[in-house]
């Protein structure tokens, strides 16, 4: 019994016990002051009626001074008992039979599930990703008030402890065909252990805060050890890194000398201010334009029509050639290489990792961090114009913000673009919904932290979907043909239906790059696929329909 209850039942007792003493004042006073006895049950009903006020004063009126005395003191005892006690004990016990609460146990029959181990951001990415591919999940979530906005938001959750043996098995983890610790690393690895007490055989992936404690989730017995922050924080100084030279850089390879690569079209570019039809980046180059974000905003096909700028981000698609072709079209046609051209702000995890590449290219930077550490030049705050003027940031060419707030980041970046308007901003979310903030804020290019975790999770539970991309803006998945087998791409829509771009057919060894509306999908093909997370969801919908 807790306390709420302890304390209802004390009032209710308590509450009973005036009543009945109030009844036998009222019958002795009756038979004593007013010489009119009555009926103990008769003094009972008065009482509880004069509490309730649903028959207020049926014997008045009282012809004596101690019965009116008595009367006044039950009226006040009746309204203090009775109404102010509702709001605190009575209305709670309402509340609480109406309220949804999570379930502590899986309520559905499971197999070949993903058990998701507490839920964060990029359990989000990873739950729509089991979504688009159908697969069933549970997330098992200590935390009560979490575990219930969870269930009432829709999402399969229990309200359990899973680094327990009890709540490992009500999710049916014997059962499953994965499970995801995504909490703190001490308590990652106790999740671990207690899935290698439940099930030896369960696929087990772990996420990694410090890398450097990746050896212990190995210990533990997990399966995978992923990383995400070091990849984001590489994806984000390969920005700078490529920004220097034409070299192109990170690109994706899909078959032999063809690959697809995000290109920022840096400020001081020559296509800035141009259309895509203005540009003759075809013409030039030779490269497919299969998609842009503009401001945030993932476009695909992209409008001849639309005007590049300093935060555009191309997807291309074409040979390593054509793809260096275009890299030296993106870039600043004038590019110093003076100490503290890049500011780095923020040096945890993401900050440090950028600063290694940083330092492996060969590329000038200097580092602001509220901490002062090994590798930080500059100790201050990230959101104060005067700590940012002493980073460099009035004089630098880009700012990487590796801030793990997202608030912080937004508002760095008001302050770094009102310091340095032509500076190049480039920044890390920990959460997906707030990307879209910080472009309106100016960053010129952004990777969530939530959505590339995500990708990295379902790329290593999911056998049979392919994410090639993990750290790019856009998700390109390698898949198989499905329902499109034996139509033509122009008659299957695929672009208008769901926002994403077949860039490449696999049949038989050979990758097909040309494709126009006239090429049929053949049974065993499979298709590369870019798209954002929403688009390849649609698109799974649509063409993966699964028995």
């Amino acid at each position: 019994m807790d306390t709420w209850q302890r304390r209802t039942l004390i009032y209710l007792v308590g509450l009973v016990g005036v009543i009945l003493g109030y009844a036998l004042a009222y019958d002795y006073g009756m038979s004593a002051f007013e010489g009119d006895p009555r009926e103990f049950l008769h003094s009972l009903q008065v009482v509880v009626e004069t509490f309730t006020t649903t028959g207020y004063g049926s014997d008045a009126p009282w012809s004596s001074t101690g019965m009116r005395l008595l009367v006044i003191v039950m009226d006040i005892t009746g309204v203090v008992l009775i109404f102010l006690a509702l709001p605190v004990l009575l209305f709670p016990l309402f509340e609480e039979a109406i309220e949804t609460n999570a379930p502590t146990t899986v309520e559905r029959d499971l197999t070949d599930h993903v058990v998701i181990c507490h839920f964060t951001p990029r359990g989000e990415t990873l739950v729509t990703e089991l979504e688009s591919w159908d697969v069933d999940y549970i997330v098992v979530e200590p935390d009560g008030d979490r575990a219930d906005d969870l269930y009432e938001a829709g999402y399969h959750v229990v309200h359990a402890d899973p680094q327990s043996v009890e709540a490992l098995e009500r999710a049916r983890l014997t059962d499953a065909r994965a499970l995801v610790a995504d909490a703190s690393d001490q308590v990652n690895t106790s999740i671990v252990l207690t899935a290698r007490e439940v099930d030896e055989g369960v696929r087990t992936v772990s996420v990694v805060e410090e890398p450097d404690r990746a050896r212990y989730h190995d210990l533990a017995g997990a399966d995978a050890v992923l990383s995400p922050r070091r990849l984001l924080g590489e994806s984000l100084a390969s920005k700078v890194t490529t920004g220097v030279s034409t070299t192109l850089g990170d690109s994706i390879e899909v078959g032999e000398d063809f690959d697809i690569a995000e290109l920022p079209v840096h400020r001081g570019s020559d296509l800035v201010g141009t259309t895509l039809a203005e540009s003759g980046i075809r013409e030039e180059t030779g490269v497919n334009v299969i998609g842009a974000w503009f401001r945030g905003q993932f476009v695909s096909p992209p409008s001849p029509d639309a005007e590049l700028d300093g935060s555009t981000v191309l997807l291309a698609a074409g040979t390593a050639r054509q793809l260096e072709r275009l890299k030296s079209r993106t870039l600043s046609s004038v590019r110093g290489f003076r100490r503290g051209e890049t500011v780095i702000v923020g040096y945890g995890e993401v900050g440090r990792t950028i600063a290694d590449n940083l330092s492996a290219a060969n590329v000038p930077y200097t580092v602001l961090d509220q901490v002062d550490a090994d590798g930080v030049d500059v100790v201050g705050d990230a959101t104060e114009p005067a700590d940012l003027r002493a980073a460099g940031v009035e004089t630098a060419r880009t700012v990487i913000l590796a801030l793990s707030k997202d608030t912080d980041a937004e508002f760095a970046t008001l302050v770094v673009r009102d310091l340095n308007p032509e500076v190049e901003v480039i920044a890390r979310a920990e959460e997906t919904q707030n990307v879209t903030k910080m472009y309106r804020a100016g960053a010129d290019y952004i990777l969530s932290l939530a959505t590339v975790s995500g990708r990295m999770l379902a790329s290593t539970i999911l056998e049979d979907e392919d994410v090639i991309s993990m750290d790019q803006q856009v998700e390109i998945v390698r898949t198989d043909a499905g329902d499109l087998a034996g139509r033509t791409l122009g008659a299957a829509d695929v672009r208008s239906r769901t926002g994403c771009t077949v860039v490449a057919v696999e049949r038989n060894g050979t990758v097909l790059t040309d494709l126009g509306p006239d090429v049929r999908v053949q049974s065993g093909d499979s298709l590369v696929i870019a798209g954002t997370d929403a688009g390849v969801k649609r698109f799974q919908s649509f063409y993966q329909h699964r028995t």
